[in-house]
């Protein structure tokens, strides 16, 4: 029988030790909490999509009209 330590005075090694056996497997789910996107925050990958349209092309017609 083991002699009773308290976890404050165990060797760093023992504590992960423990630590992991307390640990029980999210069973591949995610712990993350997810939430959508805030509209009003800046979104680098959005912003420059003004380069990639191609710029307005005026035509003059016949009778001086657009």
């Amino acid at each position: 029988m083991e002699k009773f330590v308290p976890f404050e005075k165990l060797s760093k090694r023992k504590k992960r030790e423990l630590n992991a056996r307390k640990r029980r497997s999210w069973n591949g789910l995610d712990p993350v909490t997810r939430r959508p996107p805030d509209p009003k925050a800046y979104n680098r990958r959005k912003a420059p999509r003004w380069q990639e349209e191609p710029p307005e092309r005026f035509f003059v017609g016949a009778d001086g009209a657009r």
